[in-house]
């Protein structure tokens, strides 16, 4: 699938919210656009996504018409099916959550929006999942910004129609940009089209050649400059040959279930380690 924008343009009440641009990008695929804070981050979020109409140009999904994965969803026009293959993560103003909220409540939110069961044990055996269990009593704002990014995209991901996910701005809540931007290559390697906006300094963290914005291009809407195709990660053995369970004095055998943790969430530990060691 592919999501293309042809000379949008999104009008403000005094001056454009967004300037005419071009974009496009598709499943599997990570697209990494940078620019000033305030010039276009949220009217491109939105409407690349069919959740804003642009004032000029034309936002255009292909194939425009897929079925859809959710019981009780109905195949729809064009513009809805874009609204439902496609996830805005953390838009300042818009899908962020209140930062007083639990890991818990945040968790049981997002499961109920990508229409899963949001029972108190769905809740714990999703968070035991992804690592995140002892987080749980945990405030949003309390967690590393990565661990933060990581959790939502995951969530958004929970919706069985979702094939494209945009991250707005995961560089504002602190870390290192190669955290969250691994975050964003793990969702793509796994099927999904990412788009990931951020600022020109992070962008240049990630070692993209970019000048800083000055004059006339600090007003400029935000630009690729990025745009990579991970590898999917190898398929299981069917058949592996499990070694015998030795433990070796003194150390205990690992047997137990496998937990699978969403990409980032090990960062926690290392973000919790600095700390202790300041």
């Amino acid at each position: 699938m592919q999501i293309t924008l042809t000379d949008v343009r999104v009008d403000g009440r005094r001056e454009p919210m967004l300037e005419p641009m071009d974009l496009a990008w598709s499943t599997g695929e990570c697209v990494l656009v940078a620019g000033e804070p305030g010039h276009g981050h949220t009217a491109l979020a939105l409407v690349a996504t069919g959740r804003f109409d642009p004032s000029a140009g034309e936002v255009r999904l292909q194939p425009a018409s897929t079925p859809s994965r959710r019981s009780g969803r109905s195949s729809r026009g064009a513009a809805a099916t874009l609204r439902d293959v496609t996830a805005v993560v953390d838009v300042p103003g818009i899908s962020e959550p209140d930062d007083a909220l639990t890991v818990s409540d945040v968790v049981a939110e997002g499961l109920a929006l990508s229409g899963r069961r949001s029972l108190p044990s769905d809740v714990t055996r999703w968070l035991a999942d992804h690592s995140l269990a002892a987080d749980r009593a945990r405030r949003l704002d309390q967690v590393p910004g990565v661990v933060r990014t990581a959790l939502l995209a995951a969530l958004a991901a929970e919706d069985p129609d979702v094939r494209f996910l945009v991250l707005t701005l995961p560089d504002r809540h602190g870390g290192e940009p190669s955290g969250w931007w691994e975050v964003a290559q793990s969702l793509a390697a796994a099927g999904y089209g990412v788009l990931v906006q951020c600022t020109r300094a992070s962008a240049r963290d990630l070692g993209v050649d970019l000048p800083p914005a000055r004059g006339a291009s600090i007003h400029e809407p935000p630009i690729v400059v990025l745009r990579t195709r991970p590898t999917p990660p190898p398929a299981p053995d069917p058949d592996p040959v499990e070694p015998p369970d030795v433990a070796e004095p003194g150390i205990g055998g690992h047997g137990g279930a496998q937990v699978t943790a969403v990409p980032g969430f090990d960062e926690r530990t290392d973000v919790e380690n600095d700390q202790e060691g300041r």
